[in-house]
């Protein structure tokens, strides 16, 4: 898994709107919180998400943005956003590209690594956490970065 001091790798993938969104783009309107997350619907990711979701307002107030990666398509996360009302973009990396990048493969590649990384605008990270089952982590890492940037 990359690590903090890493420059973040640039990538393409589609979102849940269907737009194609690059790293490169998201990072032109501020620094990013970025998770890997193993998949739609499920109890985890779920919890994760509307997490994220009840302290969106926050990241907000911070200067921050989210987004999510997983490998499901563009219309299984609009149905996700819709069904939770997230207020972040989801985006779909079926042929795992991202996934790769940022080396959070599952183990023999099956699956994704639950991953939360902080990217600042110059795309550099500066802080990263993996934590495949303990979603707590992931919100303690992400209020930790609001309070970073308050």
């Amino acid at each position: 898994m990359l690590k903090a001091g890493d420059r973040a790798p640039d990538f393409v993938l589609q979102s849940d709107q269907g737009s194609d969104t690059s790293l490169s783009g998201l990072l032109h309107r501020g620094p990013l919180v970025l998770y890997f997350y193993p998949a739609d619907f499920t109890p985890g990711c779920t919890r994760e998400a509307c997490t994220i979701r009840d302290i969106h307002q926050d990241l907000v107030a911070a200067g921050l943005q989210v987004a999510g990666i997983s490998p499901q398509d563009a219309d299984s996360h609009a149905r996700f956003r819709a069904q939770h009302d997230l207020p972040f973009l989801l985006l779909s990396d079926p042929d795992k590209v991202a996934v790769e990048l940022y080396d959070v493969d599952g183990p023999m590649g099956i699956g994704v690594r639950r991953a939360t990384f902080l990217i600042d605008q110059d795309g550099m990270i500066r802080d990263a956490l993996l934590a495949d089952i303990r979603i707590s982590r992931h919100e303690a890492f992400i209020k930790k970065a609001i309070e970073l940037h308050e």
